[in-house]
């Protein structure tokens, strides 16, 4: 099946622009949750024969050991082959309502199905990487669980063979320097909420915006880039710092009371666009805004519903509004703490106090005092300063905030145990003033070689 459908529905008029919010708007009995996981991958081979040296190189896109490999495995087990047009390459699978997923660099992603509480996105993460072990193993490959390659340079990873990653490529160096690093190099963890109406969408938004900074620093997690420690703590977080700046960030629009709908659309209508397509062809406009797509067009074309939802997608801020809310700013975790990001942002959202709360809390925050703090973060974590506090002091508060949500909301595994069980090794990190980067620098011995260690520490399917 390729990948080529939509809405053809004209851009008619400023109402049109609202309707995949308006749309998406759905009732609390109704909300679900979704995960996102990304991973790249590394071979371990003995390079130097009898004196023992050995690389690490990434899992290339296409061959006989290779991501489509792993892919071709998973379709051979019930996973539908999705491709961008009719005999195009692979570069997606789809079942139950979940997909498998391809970053420019090869990182393998996992885009979970939606479920009603964290322990089933947490089952689901757990059965994702049990079905890839086998063809992982057979093939040679690892697939780490940390938010920027540790070993690799630009110029070793592979390309997709996607459109817009093509256009990205040549378009976002041009917007900032380490566009690319994001593209090939990063990796997340992600999740996904719902939300009832406008007003809902748009604390959500708010909150969550303006603890962007401090997710990052609790789930900063890429202490190493080409195979040494760089220093700080979140690699990852240091390249989203420079790659561009129209369409990533904190949105400052939305961190005001009386924010809206309106103010996301009128942010997005000023960000320039990477593509759109007529009848499986690729019309390439970088850099025209969707404000003068949609007032002056392109090469004769007008922009309808599909165009929006496709540059709504091309959007990078650290929390993302589109039929879901997207929180964005974490590191791509071990498989022991993934479960942590989902769990603490159901406990935020989906508990009407405990948003109440997060708001409280944050409401005199600004933009001006964190923006320049992101600078920090990524080198000191939760021992960064704010206010004369550091920021695990903060840390723990919200996560008082989202565990009484959780337990509130009293979603049960079979032990009887609620969705704090996910949090808990999130809490103890930050009781320590640690992340999981420095639980992992921790464990290294600088006496042996680094990368065997690197990814004995990080390997999620072993």
């Amino acid at each position: 099946m390729a990948i080529d459908s939509g809405n053809e529905a004209p851009i008619t008029s400023h109402d049109d622009l609202f309707s995949i919010f308006r749309a998406a708007e759905t009732h609390a009995d109704a909300f679900r949750i979704g995960a996102e996981m990304e991973k790249p991958g590394v071979f371990e081979s003995n390079a130097g024969g009898a004196s023992g040296v050995r690389t690490y190189a990434p899992v290339p896109y296409e061959g006989e050991k290779s991501v489509v490999a792993v892919l071709r495995d998973l379709a051979s087990k019930g996973w539908k082959p999705e491709r961008e047009k009719e005999g195009g390459p692979l570069i997606a699978l789809l079942k139950d309502g979940a997909s498998i997923t391809l970053e420019p660099g090869g990182q393998l992603e996992l885009s979970g199905a939606a479920f009603a509480d964290v322990h089933a996105v947490c089952w689901e993460i757990g059965t994702h990487l049990k079905e890839i072990g086998p063809i992982s193993r057979q093939i040679g490959a690892h697939w780490l669980g940390i938010g920027f390659h540790p070993f690799a340079r630009r110029e070793d990873l592979p390309w997709v063979p996607k459109d817009r990653y093509k256009l990205m490529r040549e378009y976002l160096p041009t917007r900032g320097g380490h566009a690319l690093d994001m593209m090939l190099r990063t990796s997340t963890v992600q999740a996904n909420y719902d939300y009832t109406s406008e007003k809902d969408a748009m604390q959500k938004m708010r909150v969550a915006l303006k603890l962007a900074p401090l997710t990052a620093a609790m789930f900063a997690n890429s202490p190493w880039k080409e195979g040494k420690a760089y220093g700080g703590l979140s690699y990852r977080a240091r390249v989203w710092l420079d790659v561009d700046a129209d369409r990533s960030g904190l949105v400052p629009a939305l961190w005001k009371k009386d924010a809206g709908y309106a103010d996301y659309i009128e942010w997005a209508l000023d960000v320039p666009m990477f593509l759109f397509k007529r009848n499986g062809q690729v019309f390439a406009n970088t850099g025209q805004t969707f404000r003068s797509f949609w007032k002056d067009g392109f090469a004769g074309h007008k922009p309808n519903q599909t165009d929006w939802q496709t540059h709504l997608n091309t959007l990078f801020p650290e929390v993302r509004l589109k039929k879901t809310i997207e929180v964005r700013s974490a590191d791509a975790q071990n498989a022991s703490i993934a479960c942590a990001l989902p769990a603490l942002w159901a406990g935020l959202f989906y508990d009407a106090k405990a948003l109440d709360d997060a708001d409280a809390l944050t409401s005199d925050w600004t933009h001006d005092e964190w923006s320049p703090l992101r600078n920090e973060i990524h080198m000191t974590g939760v021992r960064t300063k704010f206010r004369g506090e550091k920021l695990s002091k903060i840390a723990l508060t919200i996560l008082d905030i989202a565990d009484g949500g959780l337990e509130r909301r009293a979603r049960l595994n079979p032990k009887g145990k609620d969705e704090r069980v996910h949090t808990a090794p999130l809490r103890r990190l930050v009781e320590k003033d640690q992340t999981p980067a420095d639980a992992l620098l921790e464990k290294i011995d600088p006496s042996r070689d680094l990368a065997p260690q690197i990814l004995a520490l990080t390997d999620l399917a072993k």
